[in-house]
């Protein structure tokens, strides 16, 4: 028989291929498979439950036997007729199966050999001869015993090129499973490869399946080779599969791992390197960043923070971007100053002398910085206040934070938010994206090296709004007192205080800023200059200042009181004294380059040689003065940069009554024209004015220089004055101006910017300004000197304006409306 054949001495372990137990592969010829299938199966027989194992015909396989009964059963098998009955059970955990516990379908198997172990276990070798159904048990004690009926197997036909094509692709892919493992021996390829019997190859590989007993009794059950092949290849080609899957995970696996093995040699390499030069090293780096961090004043929770970070750090590879990521994250955290406050100077008298002497005039911001250094020094702890310095532009609100910073002590800081669109400019960007950093508040916060500097926000009512988020409600958190306490930084992830922080805003319009952000802060108007501080101004600081940037000494230059005058009355007629400098600069430059090119020049310059530089004057003092013709009327306005005078002109000429505004006036200006018209129709008579003259002409109201937008309620008084004048051919005072508006009802409101249009009304020659009663209290805060010189007439209704503003004299060549009052108009 073939199992002489068997070499046990030398078997093929496919422990890898099959299931637990180790499989042996025998030589079987078709012969051999004849003889099997022509034995004859015993009517009883005695059944060896097995585990997890099911024994298929043909199949060599050692089985461990432990339990008393399959110990006896072997021992009288062995014995006799060497033959035994295999059935697998349902349940591998049973120790003791009775007949329900196995199934119905077996293997006849014969001992081949019996091994007894030291243990006292006894191993045995059998091979598979034939299937068998259980018709009946007979008997369980000593051991199970049964009466079988042999199940004949459905052989298909040997020339169905189907079930031929069927048997090279089990044997195909079973050869490429084998050749794919690296746990299977090569032999075993070579084996499947010269197995002849297909019924063989067949109950071989199922019996090497990498599967459950369950599956493997349901192909021992199938008795049709066809449909059992079909089964078996369907088992071999899911097991390819997962192999190759398997496989392509561990290749993969394995090539990270090769790709970091690398990384880190080529890493340790270049820290020996790194070593060797004198460099730094990344431990050396976090072991800095640690001893940077005990000297830190941070907060328990700060503390917890940074660990975590550092932690994260130290994990990360060297070579990678998120490694300088995370570095200059940590980096960042140790540059803040978390708690570091530089010593606030308390001495008052230096401070006030410091403001002094930069900045000329000013008394009411000086009075509050004073204020707030007096409580800090009483209370010794004080949340900042946020101050906000408005006014025209060249007053000196930025110039005058340096000078705050320096009369308390601190750092000083300057962040300019003109044209800022991006909130993250002040919140910062969250350090998950790439080229991330904190916004300007920390930033300027790292450089400044201290929780409590100066910072000048300049220009904030210049925020705009874009796709990125509205800067201005970002600016909330910043400018609140109760909420900058703990200000959320996106890159930093941490609450910061800012309530150490003196914030001072400069803006030049109030109506841009955001009511909210508006609130928040403390206004602290700045006016414009009268003629006499912006001489103290350029003669203190400005042509100083020229003189050292230009390379000239003190004695390069000397101008006199009164050039200066003129200059500031001639060529500057502005609130700030930007222009101002700007003009000195070009008197300087003239020196410098005369001086350079050793040509002789005056050093006491004369009001004559200042105009050969600067050209012919650009305004004229006695412009608001001439008074003859009616009509004709200077009012007060206020601008962004400063108060300015605005002449209403009025004409008229026969038509229809129609009104006619002009000048690129917005609507509130329009509004007046129309209010004063009704009441002048109203109170004609009053006024001795024909109430036919508003019939039979047309009145056009204009505002001259229409190239400039003009808007706002203070042109009402103004425009009534000039209609009035116009209607009754009356002279307008000499040197007079007005502000206010004007209701239905005669009454005449307040209105603001009162300390700009004063100093504008006095640098063009005004005398006399009629100002609404309620105003009084604005001219009360305004310094004596600035308004010397100036009269003013206080009015609540309409006809205390005009009692004041015309006079009784009538202009030079009047107009004579009785020729188209009395003369018939023919349609």
């Amino acid at each position: 028989m073939f199992v002489e054949d068997f070499r046990f001495d030398n078997p093929l372990n496919l422990n890898s291929f099959g299931g637990d137990e180790a499989e042996f592969i025998p030589l079987m010829t078709p012969e051999d498979e004849q003889e099997l299938s022509a034995e004859q199966v015993p009517e009883d027989l005695p059944i060896l439950p097995l585990r997890n194992t099911v024994l298929f015909p043909g199949v060599v396989i050692p089985i461990t036997a432990g339990r008393d009964k399959s110990i006896r059963l072997i021992n009288d098998a062995y014995n006799g007729s060497k033959t035994i009955g295999v059935i697998a059970q349902k349940d591998s955990h049973i120790e003791d199966p009775k007949p329900n516990d196995l199934y119905k379908v077996g293997t006849v198997a014969r001992i081949i050999r019996m091994f007894k172990m030291p243990d006292g276990n006894i191993t045995i070798i059998i091979q598979g001869k034939k299937r068998f159904e259980v018709s009946e048990w007979l008997e369980t004690e000593p051991y199970l015993k049964a009466r079988v009926i042999a199940k004949e197997e459905v052989l298909p036909k040997k020339t169905t090129q189907r079930f031929r094509a069927l048997i090279d692709s089990i044997k195909e892919t079973a050869i490429k499973i084998i050749q794919e493992s690296p746990n299977l021996p090569s032999e075993a390829a070579f084996a499947v490869k010269n197995i002849e019997s297909e019924t063989f190859l067949v109950n071989f590989i199922s019996s090497n399946l990498n599967i459950d007993a369950a599956q493997k009794q349901d192909i021992l059950e199938e008795v049709d080779l066809s449909k059992r092949a079909n089964i078996v290849l369907k088992h071999l080609i899911n097991e390819q599969q997962m192999l190759e899957m398997k496989n392509q995970i561990q290749n993969k696996v394995k090539t990270e791992f090769d790709q970091q093995q690398r990384e880190y040699f080529l890493y340790q390499q270049m820290k020996t390197i790194q070593e060797e030069l004198g460099g730094v090293t990344a431990e050396k780096e976090i072991e800095e960043f640690k001893a940077r961090a005990q000297k830190k004043k941070w907060s328990e929770e700060v503390a917890k923070h940074f660990e975590k970070e550092l932690t994260k750090l130290q994990r990360a590879n060297p070579q990678m971007p998120e490694y300088s990521v995370q570095r200059n994250y940590i980096e960042l955290m140790l540059d803040l100053p978390w708690g570091e406050v530089s010593k606030d100077n308390f001495d008052l008298k230096r401070a006030r002398k410091i403001l002094d002497r930069d900045h000329y005039g000013l008394n009411k911001v000086k009075d509050r910085i004073i204020e707030y250094l007096a409580v800090l020094k009483l209370k010794g702890d004080l949340k900042a206040p946020i101050l906000c310095f408005y006014g025209p532009p060249g007053v000196g609100k930025t110039s005058l934070g340096r000078s705050i910073a320096e009369a308390l002590g601190r750092k000083y800081s300057r962040i300019s938010l003109g044209g800022l669109r991006d909130e993250a400019e002040i919140r910062g960007h969250r350090k998950t994206y790439i080229g991330a950093m904190p916004g300007r508040i920390i930033q300027n916060l790292k450089k400044a090296g201290y929780d409590n500097p100066v910072f000048v926000l300049d220009e904030i009512d210049k925020l705009s709004f874009g796709m990125q988020g509205d800067p201005s409600s970002a600016m909330l958190e910043v400018l609140d007192p109760e909420q900058n306490k703990e200000f959320y930084d996106n890159y930093l992830e941490l609450g910061y205080d800012l309530s150490k922080v003196l914030f001072i805003a400069t803006a030049n319009d109030l109506s841009t800023i955001q009511p909210a952000l508006r609130d928040r802060m403390e206004i602290i108007e700045l006016n414009g200059y009268t003629l006499e501080e912006k001489y103290e101004i350029a003669h203190r600081h400005l042509i100083p200042k020229q003189l050292k940037e230009h390379g000239l000494e003190k004695n390069d230059l000397k101008l006199s009181r009164q050039v200066i005058e003129k200059i500031i009355d001639s060529y500057t007629r502005e609130s700030g004294v930007r222009n101002l400098e700007k003009t000195i600069a070009k008197i300087v430059r003239n020196v410098a380059r005369k001086k350079a090119d050793q040509q002789p020049y005056d050093v006491r310059m004369s009001w004559e040689t200042v105009q050969e530089i600067l050209g012919p004057t650009r305004y004229d003092r006695d412009m608001a003065e001439d008074n003859s013709v009616a009509g004709v009327v200077t009012g007060l306005a206020w601008t962004p940069v400063g108060g300015d005078i605005l002449f209403i002109e009025s004409t008229i000429y026969p038509g229809s009554g129609k009104l006619t505004v002009t000048g690129n006036l917005g609507e509130v200006m329009k509004e007046s024209a129309t209010i004063a018209l009704a009441w002048i129709k109203a109170n004609a008579r009053k006024y001795g004015i024909d109430h036919r003259i508003f019939s039979k002409y047309d009145i056009h109201i204009h505002v001259p220089e229409g190239a400039t937008p003009k808007d706002g309620p203070s042109a009402g008084v103004t425009m009534l004055t000039a209609l009035t004048s116009l209607l009754t051919q009356r002279k307008v005072r000499k040197k007079l101006a007005m502000t206010g508006e004007i209701t239905l009802r005669g009454k005449v409101l307040p209105v603001g910017g009162i300390k700009e249009k004063i100093l504008a009304a006095k640098r063009s020659g005004i005398t006399d300004i009629i100002l609404c009663k309620d105003n009084q209290k604005d001219i009360n805060e305004i310094e004596e000197e600035y308004i010397q010189g100036l009269t003013f007439h206080y009015v609540s209704t309409m006809s205390e304006v005009l009692s004041i503003a015309l006079t009784d004299e009538y202009v030079d060549e009047p107009i004579d409306f009785s020729e188209v009052l009395e003369s018939e108009v023919k349609v």
